[in-house]
């Protein structure tokens, strides 16, 4: 007797997630039921995949209780309690409006903004607190591509150019 029994259609949309999902928590839960529907035991599913027997039941009882969905919102994971992204959305804008300015000119002894200056004047302008990495990953959604700022210059020796034979 197998713990689970899929249907015809249920398995080949879970073989199709299989080949076509980019979700690896999905793949993962449609490997362990077309695993169970061949009649591999739990005990096995979860060692073969390095998680616990209860967690494999979990996956099999969400299954079977999300009946009303789609196969692919059975497998995905629920929404989840927790604190909400505060700054992603909001912060762009602001970031965008101010990093072609010279910190300089709004009263930072700065030439160039780093991620930490930038914490300083979204607290300082907007009373909005967040993390150097909210402001790295929304430099990155904005495509703005920067360096650290170099504390020593690099300065060229009158003859370099004969070193890189010029």
């Amino acid at each position: 007797m197998t713990y689970l029994e899929l249907n015809s259609k249920e398995r080949y949309l879970l073989e199709r997630i299989l080949s076509d999902s980019l979700d690896a928590r999905q793949v993962l839960r449609a490997y362990a039921l077309i695993w169970l529907d061949e009649g591999d035991l739990v005990e096995e599913i979860a060692q073969r995949l390095s998680l616990s027997r209860q967690t494999i039941y979990n996956w099999v009882m969400r299954f079977q209780q999300r009946q009303d969905l789609d196969l692919s919102a059975r497998l995905a994971d629920a929404p989840r309690i927790g604190r909400p992204c505060t700054a992603k959305g909001i912060i762009d804008s602001l970031i965008e409006e101010v990093i072609d300015t010279d910190p300089r000119d709004i009263g930072y002894g700065s030439t160039v903004w780093t991620a930490s200056l930038l914490v300083a004047y979204l607290h300082a302008e907007y009373k909005i607190k967040v993390s150097t990495d909210s402001v790295s990953l929304a430099l990155a959604r904005l495509k703005i591509r920067w360096k650290r700022p170099r504390h020593h210059l690099a300065l060229r020796p009158d003859t370099w150019r004969q070193a890189k034979g010029g």
